[in-house]
């Protein structure tokens, strides 16, 4: 098979999808591997290195497209890649479609099968592929949030361990799960009074062991959303809804009453936000500001560490896509159903549930 690596497009995104690792384990099995210059250079790999590796190092993404059977991508593709995609080609990337109407119906009238890395499942319901950048950017997102406290970036002025005699930052994390995790790890470790809100009270306690009860765990609803933002001066969005559109939280009205100079980073907004004052920014473009309080709102926050980021993504996928390449889209679906379950779309049809109900399209099977 021809395996198709093309340069990120994305603003301020450092990621590639393969390594020069990667593409000698495909060409060692007899793969053709096509990546466009350039395009791992802000990983610290560059074309020599894929060369070496056995790859063909192309002129531009239009060779990459044209000639890929398999397009191995990090973020989802953008309006001047949809004409790039054709029918019968398997596209394995980031998604995220139950947010984004255009990419889902260019995907669908491209007719390709695009498999989403945040939608591989496993049985017991593990999102391997997701993990390693929920990982980054929820102890980027304190990182940011720090930063923006800082008074000549427009916050509070808040150090978020605080002194002696001067009490600590509240730092409030909405969703318990790999980003929030993380979040609460690095908050913690910064010295910052931490409270995280979930759902699910197995997770509240096993956050609370974890932590040794440093942690203030509180179950959320509207009620303790409300009054935690209101006295925090830094809050990360974590909630995630597999492959669907993340809940609305925080109304702007809570918005409004929070302190002055406090920060939002809202690390779902990939999936819609969980904000409802949120939409997405740029790594250019990072901030915005509404009633006082700054939102950060990149979706692809670990592309600002691309050495780090790249190596923990391709790690985790590689096998799928050595596993696509060996087999094609159809028999790897019917042989792993991890890959079945990270099906978005295929040949004009939607096929995962969460896509067809967040937009109102009718769900195909496939395979």
């Amino acid at each position: 098979m021809i395996v198709g690596v093309p340069r990120e497009i994305k603003d301020g995104e450092n990621r590639v999808g393969m390594t020069p690792a990667g593409a000698l384990t495909l060409t060692r099995r007899g793969h053709r591997v096509l990546v466009e210059t350039g395009a791992g250079l802000a990983s610290g790999m560059a074309d020599e290195h894929y060369a070496a590796a056995g790859a063909e190092v192309a002129p531009d993404a239009d060779t990459v497209w044209a000639q890929a059977d398999l397009v191995v991508k990090v973020k989802e593709p953008l309006p001047g890649e949809f004409p790039r995609m054709r029918e019968g080609q398997t596209l394995f990337t980031y998604l995220h479609l139950a947010s984004a109407r255009e990419v889902t119906e260019a995907l669908l009238a491209s007719r390709v099968t695009a498999i989403g890395y945040e939608t591989v499942q496993t049985d017991s319901g593990g999102l391997p592929l997701l993990v390693p950048m929920s990982e980054i950017a929820g102890k980027m997102s304190v990182q940011v949030g720090a930063h923006y406290l800082e008074a000549g970036n427009g916050g509070r002025g808040v150090l978020l361990g605080g002194v002696p005699g001067v009490p600590p930052a509240e730092v409030v994390v909405l969703g318990g799960g790999v980003v929030g995790v993380n979040a609460v790890k690095v908050a913690m470790g910064m010295g910052a009074h931490v409270t995280v809100l979930d759902i699910n009270h197995d997770r509240l306690r096993h956050l609370d062991d974890l932590m040794q009860g440093r942690l203030t765990t509180v179950y959320s609803n509207p009620l303790t959303v409300e009054r935690a933002v209101g006295y925090a001066d830094l809050v990360i969005g974590a909630v995630l809804v597999t492959g669907a559109r993340a809940p609305r939280l925080v109304t702007a009205a809570m918005v409004k009453e929070m302190r002055p100079g406090a920060v939002i980073v809202d690390v779902s907004v990939d999936q819609g936000g969980c904000v409802e004052t949120i939409r997405p920014t740029s790594h250019s473009q990072p901030t915005y500001t509404v009633d006082g309080v700054i939102h950060y709102a990149v979706p692809n926050i670990p592309a600002a560490v691309p050495r780090t980021a790249t190596h923990a993504l391709t790690n985790a996928t590689l096998p799928y896509v050595v596993q696509l390449a060996e087999m094609g889209p159809e028999h790897a679906a019917r042989q792993n159903r991890e890959i079945a379950r990270g099906i978005n779309v295929a040949q004009g049809m939607v096929v995962h549930p969460a896509v067809a109900q967040a937009f109102g399209l009718p769900l195909a099977r496939w395979p």
